[in-house]
């Protein structure tokens, strides 16, 4: 092969997250860009990591060759070159960006470019460090503030209480994981979190961060409650990294779009993972970005593939102390949890085993549901879910939610 038609042929991944990793082990020999300076790792077991369950070797995944602690700063379309912070240039005949997402920093007082002291996010591996480190430094019962209810604050929450911090969860909305939850089982997840020494608000919205000498002391609530904080993390959700992309031309709306073979605006570049936005939709889970890891490689190895979407499935397991009484808090939720006016809505609650499943039918289909508890039907109702088929006539509702005749 020539150098030419080597070049033609080569493969450039900016980006060594789970789906930059996932293209890698499907596609020896791409090229893979990434700026931490760890391996390819899990981010979906980041709180366990935190929590100290897991070392952080356990969460890696496959090895893969990457070139760690390098950023992509400029994307050359007409050359077809990568020009990286330490001064090299990379030529690609395909370009994949897996470029992730960003925290989403909230508009606090108190916060500008720089974070103060003792102000975290909860996105990487050094994140997970950090957070370890400053629980650790501070006093005995070290005072953290968790601001945001969704899935990422409800784990980061668990982990610093099984840090044995002391831990506040500032939520603005209703109720906990509301993307994903409806009222009663998010009040079943509060409840638990509580059980566990967790002092959850919710209808409670952040105005800003006290800090002194450069460090935080406390968030600032709407009402003019503070809440003593020795550490905040901020869990306000994520936003695409599109910055490459719209600086080299191509189209982005939320995310950097893309259409069913993955492919932007520009022939030869890709997206996927975080960063993509396909049919409208970013996704922002890990399910969807292998999936579409998966389609990819199949596309740049000439074989014939589309990607049509993905219907994914929210988990998570929320362990409780070795030596205390809540055990692990089992949760799974997809689709719509929410019914719409017409919708037909079956829920099976079991208080005195914590458990709980609900589903939203929506005509002759299942339109979501949530499970907590005990999962073991979860695996027929996501099935029945994401393949979107008219239920069966002779389907009972009670049906639906039992696996054997009950709980």
């Amino acid at each position: 092969m020539t150098t030419e038609t080597a070049d033609a042929a080569r493969v450039v991944v900016i980006g060594a997250g789970m789906a930059g990793a996932r293209l890698a082990a499907r596609m020896p020999g791409v090229t893979v860009i990434g700026e931490e300076t760890h391996a390819p790792y899990n981010r979906v077991l980041l709180a366990e990591v935190l929590a100290g369950r897991y070392a952080a070797e356990v969460i890696a995944l496959p090895p893969a060759e990457v070139r760690r602690g390098v950023r992509v700063v400029r994307i050359d379309r007409a050359d077809r070159l990568v020009h990286c912070d330490d001064g090299s240039v990379v030529r690609y005949g395909r370009l994949v960006l897996a470029t992730g997402s960003n925290p989403v920093l909230p508009p606090l007082r108190g916060l500008g470019t720089e974070m103060p002291d003792g102000v975290h996010a909860f996105r990487t591996l050094d994140d997970c460090f950090a957070l370890r480190e400053a629980v650790r430094a501070g006093t005995r019962n070290v005072r953290a503030v968790v601001i945001g209810g969704g899935l990422l604050g409800v784990s980061a929450a668990w982990a610093l209480a099984a840090c044995g911090a002391q831990v506040v969860l500032a939520q603005q909305g209703e109720h906990l994981m509301e993307r994903q939850l409806d009222a009663e089982s998010a009040g079943l997840l509060r409840r638990h979190l509580e059980s566990l020494g967790v002092e959850v608000h919710t209808e409670c919205r952040v105005r800003g961060l006290r800090c002194a000498d450069g460090a935080v002391r406390a968030v600032e609530l709407a009402d003019g409650y503070e809440l003593a904080a020795e550490i905040t993390v901020l869990a306000c959700g994520v936003r695409p990294r599109t910055g490459l992309a719209h600086a080299a031309g191509l189209d982005v709306r939320r995310g950097i779009v893309v259409d069913d073979g993955l492919r932007t605006s520009d022939p030869y570049i890709h997206a996927l993972g975080d960063c993509a936005e396909h049919r409208g939709t970013v996704y922002g889970l890990a399910g969807p970005a292998l999936e579409q890891a998966d389609v990819l490689a199949q596309v740049l190895a000439g074989r014939p593939a589309r990607y049509e979407g993905t219907r994914a499935l929210t988990r998570l397991t929320l362990h409780g102390p070795a030596a205390g009484p809540a055990g692990p808090f089992d949760l799974a939720a997809f689709g719509e949890s929410r019914p719409l006016p017409g919708d037909d809505v079956v829920r099976l609650a079991d208080a005195t085993r914590g458990a709980y499943r609900s589903v939203v039918v929506r005509g002759d289909r299942l339109a979501g549901g949530v499970l907590l508890g005990d999962l073991a039907a979860v695996g027929t109702l996501a099935r029945t879910w994401e393949d979107d088929e008219p239920l069966p006539a002779e389907t009972s509702l009670l049906h639906l939610l039992t696996n054997d005749g009950g709980f």
